[in-house]
């Protein structure tokens, strides 16, 4: 197989060859044109090379030492001649007319070749050193600061959506381009207004800027409305609504002709616990959970991690250490300043808390992981492997405050200010009226255990977000030659665990500026 970059480098025979295979007569011969895919487009340079050869242009599919004019589209001399340049290797090729796809155009509309005018041809890229400023960013995010002040929504939240929908359909390498690219846009101090503004940016790829283009210039991206609006979507997002369901899961459900929540429960599937109570409670747990929800919770949590284990340390980890005013579910990381005494912690918390009415549903998993003098071991998943619970939380309500934890406002009427949240995806709303009427509302909660001496690695994984943490390991396997985890730092040249009793020193092991937890939003 001909390597992807060298596709279009075959002998002049074979793209001869596919030029009259168009069994159109060649009326210029003279004219060999090669158009130049890179921000074209594939089906865009398709259209546009038969349009050519029906008008009786030589349009070669293929670069070699016959062409005559490239022609570009959105790219810059310079950016052409580097493409020329890493593609030619050392060959002697004829100077080519670079050309922007304009006199190509007018070519077409003329029937035949139109005089080359300066406006047609490619121009260098002009440098604006302020923007150029402005717009820089390293490439790790783990190097951004990126806080909760987004300049670039719009286009963020497009990309964002097709990361969501490839993550849904487990393509994971479309899924982290696309969160890398909306990282970068989060990291800019102001709004893009033209794609000149992105130049030179890393982690932008021909895919995002296609989309960033379309929003730019017309306000949305069809290929993001045409997701949005797909029943695969819509399906994947309520089915993996439900607690306990993974894309896999939800996968085989929408291949079995299951895509709302009435026809999950009208199918009869065996559900194991967690689902079942991610089914029962689907309304609340879909509602987003607020900075004084969490609190509360904090509070209940404190009491009685202190009533089992006196003097043990509680942080509210997660968006909400970022400081983001709401997120899906809540995190508390729990550990003790006596290496040790943290060993068993949960189920006793777990017991206290469902005794006391707080757990709607809980299962606690034991600490697994083992320090090895050769290294860590290579987990089976992202997941670490430190004591943990999860749990559904039944959280009391305030009287003042509606079902997302907003302060109820008195000239609303009782139906508009209990539920703020459109109508759940598939149609259905499970025990709606019931659950509006309550005094409480279900709650996601991790609860996680970690010793004191992986503590600030723990702290650091659980912080997020999720791309500056992967960004964190990525820097440190292709940077510095280490393995990081929510566990332990391991530097495989000297073949030894980095301590760290802080975040600080975590980031300084890996030559890292320190960034805090409110600048991680990536």
């Amino acid at each position: 197989m001909v390597p992807l970059k060298r596709r279009k480098l075959v002998s002049s025979h074979a793209g001869n060859a596919e030029a009259e295979g168009s069994g159109a007569a060649v009326k210029f011969p003279s004219v060999v044109i090669f158009l130049l895919e890179r921000k074209m487009g594939a089906s865009r340079r398709t259209f546009l090379s038969q349009l050519g050869r029906s008008k009786g242009f030589k349009v070669e599919e293929l670069f070699s030492e016959r062409i005559t004019h490239v022609i570009s589209e959105n790219n810059y001399i310079n950016e052409v001649r580097t493409w020329l340049d890493s593609h030619i290797r050392g060959q002697s090729l004829q100077p080519a007319h670079l050309l922007d796809i304009s006199w190509y155009t007018e070519s077409m509309r003329a029937g035949r070749p139109v005089e080359i005018l300066e406006r047609h041809k490619l121009q260098e890229q002009q440098i604006n050193e302020a923007a150029a400023v402005v717009f820089s960013v390293p490439s790790y995010a783990c190097q951004r600061r990126t806080t909760l002040q987004n300049h670039n929504t719009v286009l963020t939240e497009a990309l964002s959506l097709l990361a969501e929908n490839a993550e849904l359909n487990e393509e994971d390498g479309r899924a982290i381009a696309f969160r890398r690219s909306e990282a970068v846009l989060k990291a800019l101090p102001k709004a893009v207004t033209n794609l000149a503004d992105l130049r030179g940016l890393p982690c932008l790829g021909e895919h995002s800027l296609k989309i960033i283009k379309d929003v730019l210039k017309d306000g949305v991206s069809s290929e993001v409305e045409t997701t949005r609006q797909s029943d695969r979507y819509k399906a994947l997002k309520v089915l993996t609504g439900i607690f306990g369901v993974g894309a896999k899961t939800a996968d085989r459900w929408i291949k079995m002709g299951i895509s709302t929540l009435h026809q999950l429960q009208a199918s009869g599937q065996t559900l194991n616990q967690a689902q079942q109570a991610g089914l029962e409670h689907y309304e609340d747990l879909n509602q987003p959970v607020a900075k004084a929800e969490a609190d509360a919770i904090g509070d209940v949590v404190q009491k009685v991690v202190l009533s089992v284990l006196p003097g043990a340390l509680i942080t509210l980890i997660g968006g909400f250490r970022r400081g983001k005013p709401t997120g899906h579910d809540v995190d508390f990381l729990i550990t003790h300043p006596e290496e040790g005494r943290e060993v068993g912690l949960l189920p006793k918390v777990a017991s206290l808390l469902k005794s006391q009415g707080f757990l709607l549903y809980q299962k606690t998993t034991r600490n697994s992981y083992l320090e090895s003098d050769d290294g860590p071991a290579r987990l089976s998943s992202n997941m670490d492997r430190f004591e943990r619970c999860f749990s559904i939380f039944k959280l009391e309500m305030n009287p003042g405050t509606t079902r997302s934890g907003t302060p109820r406002s008195s000239s609303r009427t009782e139906s508009q200010s209990d539920d703020h949240s459109p109508q759940t995806p598939g149609g259905v709303h499970e025990n709606g009226l019931e659950s509006r009427r309550r005094s409480w509302r279900a709650v996601r909660v991790d609860l996680v255990v970690s010793p004191i001496s992986q503590f600030a690695f723990a702290l650091l994984g659980w912080t997020g977000s999720k791309l500056f943490e992967r960004e964190m390991r990525r820097w440190a396997g292709h940077e510095k030659a280490m393995s990081l985890s929510s566990h332990a730092l391991y530097d495989t040249k000297q073949r030894r665990y980095l301590r760290a009793a802080s975040e600080e020193e975590i980031f300084a092991h890996l030559g890292l500026e320190y960034i805090p937890p409110s600048q991680r939003n990536a």
